[in-house]
């Protein structure tokens, strides 16, 4: 008796231990699948779905068709004209689109296959500044090359970056101020590899300069610096000698997401903290001045926001509770806030400049925003809405006026697909 015991206990040890050994590969085999998604969803952070030009917008809906409105003279829209569209209107039939940046006048994007597409004003008269006097248009979606590894795709005024899914970075497009990061100040009008790292993250572009974040979270920047819009702590706008080249910016490496504009720059780290710096006439870094800031600046103290945009002089952003925030020029109430607060953060100039943040309305179910001279929002039931400046002659508010509009207003009722942050 004494002897089987002995036995079962041996057997029930053994057993235990097995099944402890394979609870511990269980977890470790979860741990590197949170891995991949952590790494997965912070990639996402900086896929388009939404890209916003200065005539014209595009977004990605819930089944993946391509939707777009605006300014067309040059096909940039894709649906096969050059007529301009006050409201939304589908482009071809496709359901798989992953990403779209538009750019001036032409649109580029990736399918969920990882394709690339072009569409809009011909790549030569982009190349050449020809786009006053351009007579051939792409009018609808056309694939760029035959490679599928593409995992996202940015737009600056007329240079183009884009990520492979091995993690290298590509460019191609106008170069004079070195914003390909080739190394050179030639034009290219194919995709060439940036460097030889193959461990890029995510990408942002302005209208002459880059900015990245790679896999590790160091943030890197090249093309002209006016304004300081880099953060390396000058205002030197690096046109001679030229930045070609990326440069790490800072020692950080807790960057989450970046976005840039014509003159300044936000950021958000891993805790959820909120960093801008560049150009601040009219307030758009948040601090509560117009001091320009050539390094990194935190704004307050709160930790917590989720998604940050860049526009022209204009930033937004929106926190873990789901409310927006808008900051900067704010003339005719474009920002969407509400004209008549009397608050210290706004400026004395008729509530022009918006010195800080200062929430849009009182809803809590914003999941994303973009911006440019325009901006549009999505809300989490997938409404869009869209509100600011609108030029007259092309309707990029997309609600079916050409006005300019100071609060939200709706163009799309539930059907934009969107990410979360938790």
């Amino acid at each position: 008796m004494i002897i089987r015991d002995n036995i079962s206990s041996k057997v029930l040890f053994k057993g235990v231990y097995i099944l402890v050994f394979f609870l511990m590969l269980l977890g470790v085999f979860y741990l590197l699948v949170a891995c991949n998604e952590i790494s997965t969803s912070f990639n996402k952070q900086q896929t388009n779905l939404i890209s916003l030009g200065e005539v014209n917008s595009a977004v990605i809906m819930p089944d993946g068709s391509l939707w777009a409105w605006g300014g067309n003279a040059f096909g940039q829209l894709g649906d096969g004209t050059t007529y301009d569209r006050n409201v939304p209107v589908q482009i071809g039939l496709d359901t798989d689109w992953a990403s779209v940046s538009v750019g001036a006048g032409f649109t580029v994007a990736t399918k969920s296959d990882g394709s690339l597409w072009y569409w809009g004003a011909s790549w030569d008269d982009v190349m050449n500044g020809n786009l006053g006097s351009s007579t051939y248009r792409i009018t609808k979606p056309t694939q760029i090359g035959t490679n599928t590894d593409w995992s996202n795709v940015v737009v600056g005024y007329s240079h183009i970056l884009a990520l492979k899914t091995d993690g290298s970075l590509w460019a191609w497009g106008r170069n004079r101020f070195g914003q390909l990061g080739d190394g050179t100040t030639i034009e290219r009008s194919v995709p060439v590899q940036v460097g030889s790292d193959t461990d890029w993250a995510s990408i942002v572009a302005s209208n002459i300069h880059t900015m990245a974040i790679k896999q590790d979270g160091s943030l890197w920047a090249w093309g002209y610096n006016a304004g300081g819009m880099f953060g390396d702590g000058t205002s030197s706008d690096r046109y001679s000698p030229l930045q070609t080249t990326p440069i790490k910016i800072g020692t950080d490496t807790d960057w989450m997401m970046i976005a840039t504009g014509g003159s300044h720059t936000a950021a958000l780290k891993r805790d959820g903290s909120l960093w801008t710096w560049g150009t601040n006439q009219v307030g758009q870094l948040g601090d509560g001045t117009t001091i320009n800031r050539y390094n990194p600046a935190q704004i307050g103290t709160y930790i917590g926001w989720k998604y940050v945009s860049v526009g022209s002089g204009t930033t937004l952003a929106i926190k873990e509770d789901g409310s927006l925030w808008a900051w900067g020029n704010n003339t005719r109430g474009y920002l969407g806030i509400e004209v008549g607060l009397f608050d210290s953060q706004l400026s004395t100039s008729e509530f022009d400049h918006v010195l800080e943040p200062v929430q849009v309305g009182t809803n809590t179910d914003w999941v994303h925003v973009a911006a440019y001279f325009h901006i549009v929002g999505v809300r989490e039931d997938s409404s869009v809405w869209s509100w600011g400046f609108a030029n007259m002659m092309f309707g990029v508010i997309g609600d079916g006026s050409r006005e300019s509009r100071s609060v939200p207003t709706k163009i799309i009722d539930g059907k934009v697909r969107f990410y979360t942050y938790d």
